[in-house]
């Protein structure tokens, strides 16, 4: 039986175990990506690691989530994570050069390569034809030292796409159509593979739009074929040597199937709070609008702020808007300078940011309370704008720049103007300096720390016997934006574990932090409900619970990154057998698990007693034998260092 490109580019990287669906397999990565976020975290963990260089083909390090410098944090960190690139070998991107996706694409993206990198969307990478795959910091470091990546091997779901998109209907709708089927949750334990017709209507960076917002849909990762298109991409990159046509053999089967005609899709919308509530545009046209963006990593490409300039070209926007264009790279910037279209965007009243994540991360641009943001970014999960209680909605630039006009929710089909048109030029002006290579002498250089970076704090082993109270009980979809927040207030502590952890579930519960403290050495437990730990790959949502004291974590079902981070950082996370258990569970009950080591190695069901109740229930032990371990040592540091 033929292969799909997914399964191709797996057997080629396969290290261990069988590619059977559901089976843990190991597969060597090529590239590893990090950002200023969860990077800090990687070099850090390298540096306990006793790191000397990496061994990947490329490894890079971006700066482009922690950009505002209102005070020393963020800008230390940039020294140190620029001194940890020289130290380990690993390029750096300066703050200012863009979004790390986009310009890991511009420069190291390969066709039928392997990327792994510590950001969520880092999937995007699959428009290239490469297997991109988000995960943890603490996989991502060892990936960057040549350890192989464990995964569960994914069902592979085969999306044919036929015809052509319609006038104001783009990329970012067709990835709105697919959440609009399956949800967020739909792409857990798949990989997602576009094929068919239509493909050959869509741009490498429409792929990329594609790809990266398969993050919100819970997928392992994103992957397209490499053809003609993708090879017209590298060659305007002057890296056409890096091209190779990948594509699925004629005889290929899917696991799942679903197909999209794009000729029927209409503008479509996310409402508020989730990537998944889904409606098209003129089902809620008519909403006053306050706010707009347009760029992040989920609409990077210079079509995405074209297209945009070209609706407000020679007009004003409304005037209760606030029209916030965030340039996803510098490059970007620099040819839509030359092309005439920032000109555009300036003369309109639009607000021009540096080139970098901002708004989508919620570091600068945070919408008025209670007030519509529409934004081109990929999640619109609760306060991660900033705002609390915000309402942002997920929409196509065109969608965006509508509203720009009219300041409202408006289809853009019904604009009194016909659908602007845009080529991409044969030739780019290409920012070929924007990536610094590591020096060959970077062995001796020297961590430059500044007093904000703490060392990762050291976790014992798993104790045979938990017991404490349910310091939080959630129910379903719980993002980790929830968990630990991101935002100007909070990321400048990102490598300071213990002050980070103070806003540990403050979206949720403000007390959190002052009740979890007391009870950090005799231990608590946390209950969730499905999907648990969504979002962000950002492994401070496993490291700030287990510095406060969660033994256990006892959900329904849990999002994939976010699973092997708990286990990464020695919390079990244990599933609820019967949804009728997290029923019968209230917060502040004392629940209790007896000899722990040996439960979970029985490889049976793990007995919870609710000593508050005076009942039990079972839990499912989900672990592979690697797995156990590393739960059972109290993290994956504590099994790589003994």
């Amino acid at each position: 039986m033929g292969k799909t490109v997914a399964q191709k580019i797996i057997a080629d990287h396969l290290l261990s175990g069988e590619m059977v669906p559901g089976k843990e397999i190991g597969i060597k990565i090529d590239q590893t990506l990090m950002q200023d976020a969860t990077g800090t975290m990687v070099m850090l963990e390298l540096e306990a690691m006793g790191t000397k260089e990496v061994k990947t083909e490329v490894s890079c390090q971006y700066v482009d989530h922690n950009i505002l410098q209102t005070d020393f944090k963020n800008a230390d960190d940039h020294v140190f994570l620029q001194s940890a690139c020289r130290k380990f070998g690993i390029h750096f991107s300066r703050a200012g050069n863009g979004v790390s996706h986009p310009v890991h694409m511009e420069n190291f993206e390969i066709p039928g390569k392997t990327l792994l990198g510590s950001d969520s969307h880092t999937c995007a990478g699959g428009g290239m034809g490469m297997l991109a795959i988000g995960a943890g910091g603490l996989e991502v470091a060892l990936a960057t030292i040549g350890e192989a990546f464990y995964v569960k091997m994914p069902q592979i779901m085969g999306i044919k796409l036929t015809h052509k998109l319609p006038d104001w209907v783009s990329a970012k709708d067709i990835i709105l159509e697919m959440l609009r089927r399956h949800d967020v949750d739909g792409g857990v334990g798949k990989i997602i593979e576009y094929y068919g017709p239509g493909l050959e209507g869509l741009t490498a960076m429409d792929r990329h739009v594609i790809a990266n917002m398969g993050a919100e849909l819970g997928a392992t990762g994103t992957v397209f074929p490499s053809d003609a298109i993708t090879r017209e991409f590298l060659r305007k990159q002057k890296r056409e040597k890096d091209w190779v046509e990948l594509k699925a053999d004629e005889d290929a089967k899917y696991d799942l199937h679903d197909e999209i005609d794009l000729s029927k899709l209409e503008p479509l919308i996310a409402c508020p709070t989730s990537p998944g509530n889904v409606v098209p545009v003129s089902q809620v046209a008519g909403k006053p609008v306050y706010q707009t963006m347009v760029g992040s990593s989920a609409n990077p490409g210079m079509r995405d702020f074209a297209i945009a300039a070209m609706i407000v070209k020679g007009k004003k926007l409304h005037p209760r808007v606030s029209f916030d264009i965030i340039p996803s790279s510098r490059q970007t910037l620099q040819n839509l300078a030359h092309q005439g279209q920032l000109e555009m965007l300036i003369a309109s009243g639009a607000r021009i940011h540096q080139a970098g994540c901002n708004g989508c991360i919620g570091m600068g641009q945070a919408p008025p309370t209670g007030k519509i943001s529409l934004r081109t970014v990929p999640r619109n999960f609760p306060g991660r704008s900033g705002t609390k209680n915000d309402q942002v909605y997920l929409c196509s630039p065109e969608t965006a720049a509508a509203a720009t006009l009219t300041g409202e929710i408006t289809d853009p089909r019904t604009l009194d103007m016909p659908y602007p048109k845009y080529e991409e030029p044969s030739e780019l002006i290409l920012n070929e300096d924007a990536v610094l290579v590591p020096p060959k002498e970077g062995k001796t250089c020297e961590l430059e720390m500044g007093p904000n970076i703490k060392p990762l704090p050291k976790f014992a082993p798993l104790e045979d016997h938990i017991k404490g109270p349910v310091l939080l009980k959630m129910g379903d979809n719980v993002s980790t934006d929830e968990i630990l927040p991101a935002g100007t207030k909070v990321l400048p502590f990102r490598s300071n574990i213990p002050e980070i952890s103070k806003f540990t579930f403050s979206q949720i519960d403000e007390s959190f932090y002052d009740r979890a403290m007391p009870l950090q050495k005799s231990g608590s437990l946390l209950v969730g409900g499905s999907n648990y730990g969504q979002g962000s790959s950002r492994e401070h949502a496993a490291i700030t619970p287990r510095y406060l004291g969660i033994r256990a974590v006892i959900a329904k079902s849990y999002a994939r990154i976010h699973r092997k981070n708990l286990i990464n950082f020695g919390i079990p996370p244990l599933e609820f057998v019967s949804e009728k258990d997290h029923d019968g569970i209230d917060q502040e009950d004392i629940l209790e698990i007896e000899s722990v080591l040996e439960q979970l190695k029985s490889r049976g069901p793990i007995i919870v007693k609710n000593t508050t109740k005076g009942t039990f229930f079972e839990t499912k032990n989900t672990l592979s034998d690697r797995e156990m371990r590393e739960v059972i040592a109290g993290g994956l540091i504590n099994v790589y260092t003994s």
